[in-house]
């Protein structure tokens, strides 16, 4: 063996000591790597600190406050980026013939209360987790909304009312949350009036209530309890299976460098709502720069790849939130512009947005549609106009039209753990997600640029 793979695996063996005690794992589930904090991946080793000390089982993170079974770590395993992956699921699945506590008809099946009577009917009513890591949302259009549900084409004929929508999301990660902007897929958990911690705090009660169908709030001490926990984790790739360590040779991969970053609402922010006044950099990666000049193949391919996604120019138009868009600052930005992956992935070393900016890249249009998925056609109340959708987004929370469709960005680090991609899981490998690029922007990437940009990703 190399010596630099050597000298990564001892690495990872040692770093697996921020991890738990056997014994305390055993106490959580039959999965021996439940709460293992360093994980293999197919493209390497993803490991998690926590920056606030060793791990509590005993916070109300871990604990089941509802009345399914549920908590918050059913939905969030650090082995998986603190989300979850559907070959985990699949394997919670056939140890538990489908009752494992993940799996429940409130939302873990495709409808509301599905017959679940045998393993093969939970089989069929969990598809979209088991398939996809989907969890339902089910949300009632505002009573305020410009626009109403007209029609609902659903695969799995769940005769829901046209009064509210199914839609089928990713379980964002529950770690790496000191660089938030805004808290879930259409930012239902976020205000203007609060803090990103009093936004946390709100959320896991509300994910309580729901996700475990408890019949008490939590205390404000169990969520601060809760937010205190999940603040203090940072999750990244720390080595990866061609390039090795990821902070080797003056790389500032992994987790520990991670938790260093500087952030604040606003940081590096394209439109000029930085705060300080900084400008924006395109440059907002930075972690793999001193591998451009490495002899090693696969060290200066994810150096390139970084590089591709800080500078090559990409034409952006047509994407609501953006194109368009008048910003609290006064600044509107053209029907069309270059940028680069930066301009909307611009919080430094992060990748997510540094102020609360939901898009719509086309992710849920008809032409998109896969055949899990319900399309939902929609009507302006004002001028009849239409539009079809597989998941509203955001207009489900502010009733706005020009709202569907639009969804945050995730923070991009430790993305090999967790695959699908995107909030609907509609790419299943970081290939794809790239693929989804070119076919929406036409970037114009070369095979080999593809190739860089996914060994940049991986690297995360």
């Amino acid at each position: 063996m190399p010596n630099r793979f050597m000298s990564a695996w001892m690495v990872v063996c040692v770093g697996a000591g921020v991890g738990l005690m056997t014994a305390q794992r055993h106490t959580l589930a039959h999965e021996d790597d439940a709460l293992a904090l360093v994980s293999a991946n197919d493209s390497g080793t993803v490991r998690t600190v926590n920056v606030n000390g060793a791990i509590d089982l005993t916070n109300p993170f871990f604990k089941p406050l509802g009345t399914n079974g549920r908590s918050c770590f059913s939905c969030h395993r650090p082995a998986q980026g603190w989300s979850v992956t559907p070959e985990s699921v699949r394997r919670r699945f056939d140890e538990s013939r489908g009752l494992d506590p993940v799996f429940r008809t409130n939302d873990g099946s495709n409808c509301e209360g599905a017959d679940v009577s045998t393993t093969g009917k939970r089989r069929a009513a969990y598809s979209q987790l088991l398939n996809k890591g989907l969890i339902r949302v089910g949300i009632d259009v505002p009573a305020s909304a410009e626009f109403a549900i007209e029609s609902v084409d659903d695969p799995y004929h769940c005769g829901a009312p046209l009064t509210a929508a199914s839609m089928y999301r990713r379980p964002l990660p529950s770690t790496n949350l000191r660089f938030l902007s805004g808290v879930m897929w259409d930012g239902r958990e976020s205000s203007p009036t609060t803090s990103i911690l009093e936004d946390l705090a709100h959320q896991s009660n509300d994910a309580t209530l729901g996700h475990a169908q408890a019949v008490l709030d939590l205390t404000p001490q169990e969520r601060q309890a809760i937010v205190a926990f999940e603040t203090g984790l940072f999750t990244a790739q720390v080595w990866d299976r061609d390039a090795g360590l990821l902070r080797d040779d003056g790389a500032l991969g992994g987790p520990v460098a991670l938790s260093q970053q500087p952030f604040f609402i606003g940081i590096n922010d394209p439109v000029g709502l930085n705060p300080t006044n900084a400008p924006f950099d395109p440059r907002a990666f930075t972690i793999f720069t001193a591998w451009s000049s490495q002899k090693d193949r696969a060290r200066r391919a994810i150096a390139r790849g970084q590089e591709i996604f800080n500078t090559k120019p990409i034409v952006l138009s047509g994407v609501a939130g953006l194109n368009g868009q008048t910003f609290s600052n006064g600044v509107t930005l053209p029907a069309s512009f270059t940028g680069t992956c930066t301009t909307c992935h611009d919080a430094p070393n992060a990748g997510d947005h540094s102020v609360k900016a939901p898009l719509n890249i086309g992710l849920t249009d008809a032409s998109r549609r896969t055949p899990d998925m319900p399309l939902y056609t929609l009507r302006r109340l004002s001028n009849g106009d239409v539009v079809k959708t597989t998941d509203p987004g955001r207009a489900m929370i502010t009733g706005k039209w020009a709202d569907i469709g639009k969804f945050k960005g995730p923070v991009l680090r430790a993305l090999a753990s967790r695959a699908p991609y995107f909030h609907n899981g509609l790419a299943d490998s970081l290939e794809a997600v790239v693929d989804f690029y070119e076919s929406r922007f036409n970037v114009g990437l070369t095979a080999r640029e593809k190739a860089d940009l996914v060994a940049f990703l991986r690297a995360l």
